[in-house]
Parts: structure tokens; sequence; C-alpha cells
């Protein structure tokens, strides 16, 4: 994790300008659209961290008028997908692999995920699983909901040419 990956560079560019962290938020989204859903603004990122909010809005509610579990599960993969990017060496790529998660409690209000990895991420001549625990808590702090994500990480195929 010693070199900075493109998006973390990219990160720490945009966090530099005004509502730097929200232009980097949307670049995210633009790449992956799906992400947008959520509406999230990246709080953090360094290698082997990242950290991401998202509001309470009306489209992300459930039937009880908290957060939708699948927003919350939203945020993990986002979370521990950005953290993985910004982490691994220049000759490896990653694709998520398996998430399972932990609803602790209603998620009401803003919820800021934290993704960290729980091995050392490293390059490798073959793939291997990255497990990726995400917390994320309300505006008090209070956990809410946690989440594993395995990450498979393997070597980039030679280039060809």
């Amino acid at each position: 994790m010693s070199t900075t990956t493109p998006l973390l560079a990219l990160y720490r560019r945009f966090e530099r300008l005004p509502l730097g962290r929200w232009l980097f938020s949307r670049a995210v989204c633009f790449k992956a659209p799906y992400f947008g859903t959520i509406h999230p603004t990246f709080v953090a990122l360094e290698p082997g961290r990242c950290e991401a909010r998202i509001p309470h809005r009306r489209g992300m509610r459930n039937h009880i008028g908290s957060v939708h579990a699948i927003a919350l599960c939203n945020l993990a993969e986002l979370c521990a997908g950005v953290m993985t990017d910004a982490s691994i060496p220049a000759d490896m790529r990653w694709i998520p692999k398996g998430m399972t998660v932990q609803y602790l409690k209603k998620a009401m209000g803003p919820q800021t995920g934290i993704a960290q990895p729980r091995i050392p991420i490293v390059s490798a001549s073959a793939g291997y699983e990255l497990p990726v625990q995400v917390e994320v808590h309300d505006a008090s702090g209070d956990p809410t909901f946690r989440a594993e994500v395995v990450m498979w990480l393997s070597p980039k195929p030679a280039r060809k040419g």
C-alpha cells in the first residue's frame, strides 16, 4: 500500500477544492451510477480506510420510516469497494464476492459507513479473498448496521501487445 492509486490521487486532488468531497462523490456515482441512489458524500479516504455518509431521504425509507436495509447494504458495498480501490497494489484488481450483514437497530437520520480491511492488502501471484469490515452508525455514533464484504483480489492479466 505504499503507492498512491489513481482513485486515491483523484480524491486528494478533489478534497483540496471547495465542495471537493461532494464533487468526488458525484464522480464516483457517475462511474458506478447505482450508488447515486443513496446520495453518498465521502468524508475520508486513505489506504485501508474509507468513510462515507448518506442522508435520510424519503426515497431511501422503508415502511417504518427508517433508512432501508438495502440502502445500508449499498453504503457498505460502496465504502468497501472505494477503500479497496484506493488501497490495492497497481498489479492487482478486485471485485465483490459476497456480503454478510447484521442489522443492529433502526437506522434513523444520516448514516455514516466506515470500511477497513480485516487483513493486510498485498500483491500476490494468485487471487485471494479480502474480508472488509464495514460499520455504519447514526449521528449519535450508535452502530446501526455491520457488514463484512468479501472482495476477490487477483493479479491483473498481462497486457497484450
